[in-house]
């Protein structure tokens, strides 16, 4: 028992210290939620009385017989709506209202009345407090811009009137809108205004109808909200309409932006004009519309400018081809209006004066534009000694009256440039300038003044008699010389024509035709008269003179004449010589064949009976008789020669020598030529050698003659090569061109003496050297066959001929029956 009794205390002092806690928790819990409970409270009886203050307020704006339009920030102004304002009123207000606008009961069941209201009242007559007219739509605007409080009177149709009264409240905006017809407000004096109107139109209201009705352009009115009320004939007819009823019903729009334009004129409260394009009658026109503002709306007109528009269009295409002609153009243009300001500039301008574009794209004036080229030193050098007044003096022009004649002037440049400058007024105001640049012409033209001298002086300075005449025969240009050959004195030529000077020249020259036919190259403008010609004359004091007639470019003809009377005296001095010398040289070759001829026969008869004697014919000779003998054969051999080599060169010169022309072989004909003179070199302790190969095959030539000159060639080099030395005998045919030669190392030939080698007569230096007339027949033959000879050779290292030969030689010197081709081809032919 006494056991449990502790428990049972412990278990009571727990429980009634969780009592105590609990307790003391809650009187914590309610003590903190006491001002929750008491804000609660206020706060349902504040709500309770805002219910009651906002029923009150629309019980009074309810029974407010108009609306009350709140924005709650302001509206952009410059926007195309009116920012969906909310709206505080009764029904019935709304309902009067929007009749009074005209809109129909469509408009309440639209979830924005306002803006249609707004926009249907906006434009209608108003008068302020002040009695200022204007239209609701502008105050507003004022209010929204600069929060500028107003009240008005608008006037609507039927004589029915409202008041708008907008004030700032706040960051709100405000409008109060009545109907002040129902409460008889300011009725009397807006009716009286209405009354007044009326009565003016009532004086004659056909006037205003019949000239509408008539006007011969399309005339309309259109409402706030962008209907058509009101159109005349002309609109009907342009919109090809039945009636003024019709088209009012279909709404038909002359322009589809006619609606848009008379937005803008119902938002600036004044008149705009747009310029439109339009289908009347199938064809497109032109149309300056203009809308403006009037009392419930707009009215409108337009105009047919197509005509003035086409004008404009042309003048503009024609103002464009003129600036681009201008821009094409190598002098430099500047335009100035009448205000001295750069109206046009072309890119010649631009670059002479090295100007930017974006400079002259600014429109400077004119007096700016002279600053900066003196600046640049662009002015000419007269300008710097008194800039001021020659400044005024260039701007003066644009006070000088059109027409005014003003002479060009030149700017020399500091630059070393020189400008044409030309002024002109300009036909719409201002002044025109042009600027040539005249560097390169002046220097041409003191160039072609410095050439006229030159050729002057030239002229006078020729022997030959030169005088120019014109078209016309007018003497344009002459020498002294003319003066001097024609005795003619200088006062005669002036302003003198042809037939003049041929009549004072006639006493020295009175051949008539002669004179005619030189007159006839001046004058005459054919063809056959306009070409060189060229004549003699013998004048009556026996001189001879020769005429040249020249025709010039520009129509001018030059006559030229020579005194060629030494001319003539020495040429027939000079025929007199070449007769006598072809007559000495007839009797010179008739000598030398005549003589040779006498001397073959003598020589053939010792040079037989010495071979006759060496052979044994009067029996054995001792060695003694031999070396004689043998000199004797020698030596007739060499005379034979020598008397063949003149016979050739006589028949040379008589043109009488004809070559036998065959298929010749070089290599062949080498070989031959080099046997002859085998024994000899041999005899002489000299070294001959053959080069020639086989080639390209035979050439067209006369190998007897060929083979002649090969064996003089070495007979002349045996002549001047020492015991033991070489000579080489050769020929080739190679790219078209046959080559012979003879080649030797013997003595040389000095160089003042090789030019004359080949010259007739020419003998060597060796004592062992012939008459000289080897090489010449050498030169000659070659020739006959269309070659040439050539010579090399140095002093002490020997000497190289070289015969350069066309492989067909010419028929120049050939038998004409040898003329194988052109048998060929005459056979051809046939």
């Amino acid at each position: 028992m006494m056991a449990t009794e502790p428990a049972q205390l412990a278990t009571l002092i727990v429980t009634g210290g969780a009592v105590g806690f609990a307790v003391a928790t809650a009187l914590w819990a309610w003590r903190l939620t006491e001002g929750v409970r008491t804000a609660r409270s206020h706060w349902q009886k504040r709500i309770a009385w805002l219910e009651d203050r906002l029923a009150r307020a629309d019980s009074v704006f309810g029974a407010h017989p108009g609306l009350v339009l709140v924005w709650e920030t302001p509206p952009d102004p410059d926007a195309a709506g009116w920012s969906s304002p909310r709206v505080y009123g009764s029904p019935t207000a709304l309902a009067s209202l929007v009749q009074f606008a005209d809109l129909g009961s469509g408009v309440m069941n639209e979830p924005d009345p306002a803006t249609a209201l707004l926009d249907g009242i906006a434009d209608y007559e108003a008068r302020s407090a002040g009695g200022m007219e204007t239209t609701l739509r502008q105050r507003m605007g004022e209010l929204m811009r600069e929060g500028k409080p107003f009240s008005l009177t608008v006037s609507g149709p039927s004589g029915r009137f409202i008041e708008a009264d907008g004030r700032p409240a706040g960051s709100q905006l405000v409008l109060w809108i009545a109907d002040a017809t129902i409460r008889g407000l300011e009725e009397s004096g807006a009716r009286g205004r209405l009354e007044e109107a009326r009565s003016v139109v009532a004086d004659d209201p056909l006037a205003f109808l019949d000239m509408l009705g008539k006007a011969p352009f399309p005339s309309w009115r259109i409402s706030a909200s962008g209907r058509l009320h009101w159109v005349n004939p002309a609109y009907v007819e342009a919109v090809e309409g039945r009636s003024v009823a019709d088209v009012i019903d279909r709404q038909l729009l002359l322009e589809p932006g006619l609606p848009a334009q008379a937005g803008e004129a119902l938002k600036a409260s004044a008149p705009v004009a747009h310029v439109r394009g339009a289908v009347i009658k199938g064809e497109r026109r032109a149309l300056d519309v203009v809308v403006f503002p009037i009392s419930g709306g707009v009215a409108g007109a337009a105009f047919d400018i197509t005509r003035g528009e086409e004008a404009r269009a042309a003048l503009k295409r024609f103002r464009e081809a003129h600036d681009e002609t201008l821009n094409h153009m190598a002098e430099a243009v500047a335009i100035f209006d009448r205000t001295k300001q750069l109206i046009f500039y072309n890119r010649a301008f631009a670059r002479l004066f090295a100007l930017e574009e974006a400079v002259l794209n600014d429109r400077p004036s004119h007096g700016a534009l002279l600053d900066r080229l003196r600046e640049d030193q662009l002015l000419p050098n007269s300008a710097n000694a008194d800039y001021k007044n020659w400044k005024a003096g260039e701007l003066a022009y644009y006070e000088r009256p059109p027409g005014t004649e003003t002479p060009d002037e030149l700017w020399p440049l500091g630059d070393g440039r020189t400008l044409r400058v030309a002024r002109q007024r300009h036909p719409l105001g201002g002044v025109l300038l042009i600027f040539e640049d005249m560097t390169d012409q002046l220097a041409l033209q003191a160039r072609y003044n410095t050439l006229i001298k030159v050729q002057r002086a030239t002229l006078d300075r020729l022997h030959e008699a030169v005088a120019v005449f014109g078209p016309e025969g007018e003497l344009q240009l002459h020498n002294l010389a003319f003066e001097t050959l024609w005795k003619l004195a200088p006062e005669t030529l002036e302003k003198a024509d042809f037939t003049a000077i041929a009549d004072a020249c006639h006493a020295l020259h009175p051949d008539k035709e002669s004179w005619a036919a030189i007159k006839a190259r001046i004058t005459d403008t054919s063809p056959e008269s306009r070409t060189a010609k060229t004549g003699e004359v013998r004048r009556a004091d026996g001189s001879v003179l020769t005429w040249l007639s020249r025709p010039l470019p520009d129509g001018a003809t030059l006559i030229a004449w020579d005194d060629i009377t030494d001319t003539r005296r020495v040429e027939e001095a000079l025929r007199d010589r070449a007769e006598a010398l072809e007559a000495s040289e007839k009797i010179k070759t008739g000598f030398v064949g005549h003589v040779s001829y006498q001397l073959r026969t003598p020589l053939t008869t010792i040079g037989g009976y010495a071979d006759l004697l060496a052979g044994g014919f009067a029996g054995p000779l001792s060695d003694r008789q031999k070396d004689p003998i043998a000199a004797i054969q020698t030596a007739s051999a060499q005379l034979a020669k020598l008397i063949d080599d003149i016979l050739d060169i006589a028949a040379i010169d008589a043109g009488q020598l004809e070559l036998d022309l065959g298929d010749t072989r070089l290599d062949a004909l080498a070989a031959e030529a080099a046997e002859l003179v085998m024994p000899r070199a041999e005899h002489a302790g000299i070294k001959l050698n053959v080069n020639a190969g086989k080639g390209e095959g035979p050439v067209r030539a006369d190998g007897a003659r060929l083979k002649q000159v090969l064996y003089n060639l070495l007979t002349n080099a045996l002549d001047h090569v020492d015991q033991g030395g070489r000579i080489e005998v050769g020929a080739e045919v190679k790219g078209g061109e046959a080559r012979l030669w003879v080649a030797d190392n013997g003595e040389g030939i000095d160089k003042d003496r090789q030019a004359s080698v080949f010259e007739r007569f020419e003998r060597g230096q060796s004592n062992r050297a012939g008459a000289g007339l080897g090489l010449a027949l050498v030169k000659e033959i070659v020739r006959l066959h269309g070659g040439w000879v050539e010579l090399d050779s140095t002093p002490g290292r020997g000497t190289k001929v070289t015969c350069h030969l066309p492989v067909n030689a010419p028929l120049d010197h050939a038998a004409p029956e040898l003329d194988l081709a052109s048998a060929r081809k005459e056979r051809g032919k046939a």
